[in-house]
């Protein structure tokens, strides 16, 4: 592979007719970096706003563990779960917890509070500056609605010590699962090489620099001092519409329309850093910066998102929102939320009235239930609510319109059958084509598209590919069909991969440089130059992993792939991460500091099988097998269902000639996973021998 140079513009200036200054021009000083400065600080001249936020959930993120701030009864009752025992204690004025399990007793303090509605979390400190989140909750709605009481966040689940979702795990730890989204100016801090933590913040809740960035050019500013502030008056992040779009609703429709188009997409950024579900890459996140810079968003993938888009697992509010109609007429969180208070506009159908007509809308002939009952609420029908850790109601923010056709069709929930469980998708259906006509269950579906990729069946790949080209969907929709399309390689997918690469949305060429690093490696470095170069942080870093064992150089894959290397050392607490920095070793040649990374991942959580998998593969690189045995024997005996797993297993069984046993392992891999086509095809290759034997 030749190697790549940098394309020099060598600019030549001629100086001869240009009259020559006597003086040197001084170049002029750079601003100083800006600084927080802290709530108190801003309520100085903003004290409305900071009238609002006092009381708000940002200000009541997290607290000091006082008699004013804990909700909880610490009354010495134990609470007990998976043989392990827990006692709510007081200590003089603090609060406490006795763990009572298999470590024998220990008395943990408490630090802090956790929230405040409709449930407060306790945060315990253990060694090394861990912060942990237990994972019993207080419920703290009112006795009448069922509160008032202790309640485990995993009722159904066997979590004892050592396992993941325990208290003291890895998914429980504050500074890294919990403590940027509930805190202001936050360093994390993780000392990798002593595995501890030195996590630090401006404010222990979220306060305004939380949301505007660091504030001492704009204080600067207000006293006279910061020249040239611009619009933005010195603020990292300015979430004023600049549009100024008004909002009226159109007569004819009884819809809203803005009248100055929306192209700001600061406010849904900065909502989005906590608002989603999501994992760093970069930090301290910059202020004003896009989401993708310094985070990589979840797409509407499987576990995470109903093939329709609908919420499944805990994704909060962003992925949801981008679906939706209402984003793309350019609604953005403030136009409902006060983002102060977090209070919303107006109360009821009244919020949904401020764009939409309650003549029109807000009337038995529209939602088709008595005014007042269940259903008639905007909400019931198109924001359904889902309750996660066990308490906490979450609506979809996709605003989408019921479609138990689709529910009949691909199997995903619909609000209708929420609300009426006794009866059939088939009947919730039919029941609103009778209102409304059978046109709405005739209208293609995007989840359509996506069950279909999902679930292999046949006509997949086109209806993916269409699906991916269509610019009229979604951008997070049609960047989750450009993931789907990794599993149907072929000419057709790859060159709606190529055309992706350079699509005008950042997300949807994430996806794309993700999915195409599955192709011959060969083409990669034509495929993926310009990511490289992209102006978005999260496309670099994908561009990069693709490309590091590439035999390709150049100083633009050497830049991207230090930044790739600093965004898995600010996760290095994580065991994913270990796992990167691992295969960035292995790279330079260095296998056993490569090894020392996997081990550590493992330290970090024993049950993390990609970290058994690849520290096999790197034993097979050091001629060491045998280990790779072990050690996948132990992971499958963790994760039986795991097809990585089996497939590993099947290819070192391969190399040890034992190939009777390779066939097994290999066609469990492919049980496991149909639709991963690097299985089926060395299950293939593996039983070819014998199938040849029995041709006449």
């Amino acid at each position: 592979m030749p190697r790549r140079f940098l394309k020099v513009l060598v600019c030549l200036v001629f100086t001869a007719c240009a009259p020559r200054p006597e003086k040197p021009a001084v170049p002029a000083a750079a601003p100083a970096a800006a600084t927080y400065v802290g709530r108190q600080t801003c309520a100085g001249c903003h004290a409305e706003e900071d009238r609002l936020w006092q009381g708000s959930h940002h200000d009541l993120a997290m607290q000091e563990a006082t008699a004013r701030t804990v909700l909880g009864s610490f009354d010495g009752r134990p609470l007990v779960h998976s043989g392990e025992t827990l006692v709510p204690i007081r200590k003089g004025g603090s609060f406490a917890v006795r763990v009572q399990g298999g470590n024998g007793v220990q008395d943990l303090r408490v630090r802090y509070a956790f929230g405040i509605e409709p449930l407060q979390q306790y945060l315990v400190e253990l060694p090394g500056g861990r912060l942990q989140a237990l994972s019993w909750a207080w419920d703290s709605r009112p006795a009448e609605r069922g509160g008032r009481r202790w309640f485990h966040l995993y009722p159904d689940e066997q979590v004892p010590p050592g396992d993941p979702l325990h208290w003291a795990g890895p998914n429980q730890r504050w500074n890294s699962m919990c403590a940027e989204c509930h805190s202001t100016g936050l360093r994390k801090g993780y000392q990798a090489a002593e595995d501890r933590y030195e996590t630090t913040w401006t404010e222990i809740d979220v306060s305004c620099e939380a949301c505007h960035g660091p504030g001492s050019r704009h204080v600067s500013w207000a006293r006279g001092g910061e020249k040239g502030a611009g619009e933005g008056l010195g603020l990292k992040v300015a979430l004023k519409d600049a549009g100024r779009g008004t909002w009226i609703v159109d007569p004819q429709t009884g819809n809203g329309r803005r009248l100055v188009p929306r192209v700001e997409t600061a406010e849904i950024d900065t909502c989005g850093r906590c608002h989603s579900r999501r994992s760093p890459i970069h930090e301290p996140a910059e202020p004003g910066r896009p989401l993708l810079d310094s985070h990589l968003p979840a797409l509407l993938d499987e576990g995470l998102y109903h093939a329709d888009g609908q919420i499944d697992a805990e994704v909060y509010e962003y992925g949801s929102f981008l679906q939706s109609r209402m984003h793309r007429q350019g609604v953005t969180c403030s136009d409902c939320h006060e983002p102060h208070s977090l209070s919303l506009r107006a109360s009821g159908n009244a919020l949904c009235g401020r764009c939409h007509s309650a003549a029109r809308f807000d009337t038995p002939s529209h939602h088709r239930h008595s005014s007042g009952a269940r259903g008639s609420a905007c909400v019931d029908c198109h924001m359904p609510e889902t309750i996660y850790m066990g308490v906490d109601g979450r609506r979809d923010h996709s605003l989408r319109v019921p479609r138990p056709d689709l529910s009949v069709k691909i199997g995903t929930p619909n609000a209708c059958n929420g609300c009426h469980a006794d009866r059939s998708a088939r009947w919730a259906a039919a029941t609103v084509a009778r209102w409304f006509g059978e046109g709405r269950s005739k209208r293609p579906h995007y989840g359509e598209a996506i069950h279909a990729g999902r679930a292999g069946l046949p006509g997949a790949m086109e209806a993916l590919a269409a699906l991916a080209e269509d610019r009229e969907e979604p951008a997070i929709v049609r960047a989750t069909a450009v993931s789907l399309l990794r599993r149907y390689p072929g000419p057709g997918s790859l060159s709606v991969l190529e055309r992706s690469l350079v699509d005008a949305d950042p997300l949807v060429r994430l996806a794309a440089t993700s999915a195409i690093s599955a192709v011959d490696p060969a083409e990669l470095p034509r495929l993926l130059a310009s990511g490289l170069r992209d102006p978005i942080r999260a496309v670099r870093l994908e561009a990069a992993r693709a490309l590091a064992f590439v035999p390709v150089a150049g100083p633009e894959l050497e830049t991207a792939l230090a930044e790739y290397r600093q965004a898995q050392e600010i996760n290095a607490d994580r065991p994913e991460s270990r796992l990167n920095l691992g295969w960035l070793r292995a790279r330079e040649g260095d296998l056993e500091g490569a090894a020392a990374h996997f081990a550590a991942a493992l330290g970090l959580d024993p049950t993390f099988i990609p970290a058994y998998v690849n520290l096999a593969d790197l034993d097979r690189l050091r001629g060491r097998d045998d280990e790779g045995e072990r050690l996948l024997r132990r992971a499958a005996s963790l994760a039986p269902g795991d097809a990585r797993v089996r497939h590993a297993l099947g290819l070192l069984l391969i190399r040890a000639g034992r190939l009777p046993e390779a066939v097994g392992e290999l066609e469990k891999a492919v049980q496991l996973e149909p639709r991963e086509p690097r299985y089926a095809y060395a299950y293939r290759l593996a039983v070819e021998p014998s199938s040849s034997e029995r041709r006449p």
